[in-house]
């Protein structure tokens, strides 16, 4: 994981080998897998999420992406080793994370979805151990980041984001982490490029002399705003 101070990077969405070498290359913080839901094309049994997550490299945390999936499945998921971090994108609330705390101590990040101040304060509220803010459930849309002034603990911003509005997601809010999966895809597919772009976007802020300096950055011969 990054050095404190530095904006975390957690790329979700994984469903095949391939991409399982591009995260290992490009070494984000995070690795998401969604995990039994079919509405999203990244959707995987849960067995062979775990296959892929055998695969993830030490250091880059193995996040399980649930929707509102029985408490028991998982905290399975989680005490086998397959997953080290819950992420809860469903409709959960405080009674299914006491049940979840019950049976396993995992670290769990819970989503919000931010249309209004309203829902900015439920995130504010939840008793997970770190939330994501994002504009629907991969909808590949940002939403107005306006709303998180005021915002009072660490979180992590999702929706929309990728390799060529990412630097300005974290100028512009101050996330502690940063949450992608569309914008590093192409044709519905996990594009290395792209992964390999967004990547160098965050960390080329952090190496800046004020860590959120406007920066031009190349990757694979392209160059990015």
């Amino acid at each position: 994981m990054r050095e404190a101070g530095g904006v975390r990077i957690k790329l979700c969405g994984m469903f095949c080998e391939d991409d399982i070498d591009a995260v290992n290359e490009v070494r984000p913080d995070f690795v998401g897998f969604v995990i039994d839901f079919p509405k999203s094309h990244r959707s995987l049994f849960a067995e062979r999420a775990v296959e892929l997550a055998s695969r993830v490299s030490d250091g880059i945390a193995r996040v399980g992406v649930f929707v509102n999936e029985p408490v028991e499945a998982v905290a399975h998921l989680h005490r086998t080793g397959a997953i080290d971090v819950v992420q809860l994108h469903g409709t959960e609330d405080a009674s299914y994370l006491a049940r979840l705390r019950a049976q396993v101590d995992a670290t769990v990040i819970q989503a919000f979805r931010i249309r209004t101040k309203d829902d900015v304060s439920k995130a504010q509220a939840s008793e997970a151990d770190y939330v994501l803010l994002d504009s629907g459930q991969g909808t590949g849309q940002t939403f107005d980041w306006s709303l998180l002034q005021g915002m009072q603990r660490p979180f992590m911003l999702a929706g929309g984001l990728g390799p060529n509005n990412v630097a300005d997601a974290i100028r512009a809010v101050r996330p502690w982490a940063v949450d992608m999966s569309s914008g590093i895809e192409t044709n519905g597919r996990k594009d290395p490029q792209k992964m390999r772009a967004a990547v160098a976007a965050v960390r080329n802020l952090g190496e800046r002399p004020d860590g959120l300096s406007p920066t031009t950055y190349e990757a694979d011969g392209r160059q990015y705003e």
